[in-house]
């Protein structure tokens, strides 16, 4: 049974499906805590919010995690939003480790 066109919209399916992507990243073992907070804010401000996403996740002390979505009512990020965000990591040299995960569904998951 094919849904009607208000009730996908409404669960976010079909034709207005959401997509976002998950990240993973590690801060240097050996970085102090005003550093890791100081790359934390650098990251939502130039890899984030720059580029009209956000970010919802956390993390404890160097450890983050977390899905990216697209800063709007609806819509999606594109595969192009996954790259600035993964380029914005390889930029890191305080970054130990860190994984910007494919394009999945932002409300339902892979």
């Amino acid at each position: 049974m094919r849904r009607k066109k208000r009730l996908r919209k409404k669960l976010r399916v079909g034709e207005f499906k959401e997509l976002g992507f998950l990240v993973r990243f590690e801060f240097a073992q050996d970085l102090p805590a005003e550093k890791c907070n100081e790359l934390l804010d650098d990251f939502l401000s130039k890899a984030i919010e720059a580029n009209g996403l956000l970010f919802g996740g956390g993390g404890y002390g160097d450890s983050w995690e977390g899905l990216v979505i697209l800063d709007a009512t609806r819509g999606s990020v594109t595969e192009e939003d996954r790259e600035k965000v993964n380029g914005w990591f390889q930029a890191q040299t305080q970054v130990k480790s860190f994984d910007v995960g494919p394009l999945i569904d932002a409300w339902y998951g892979s």
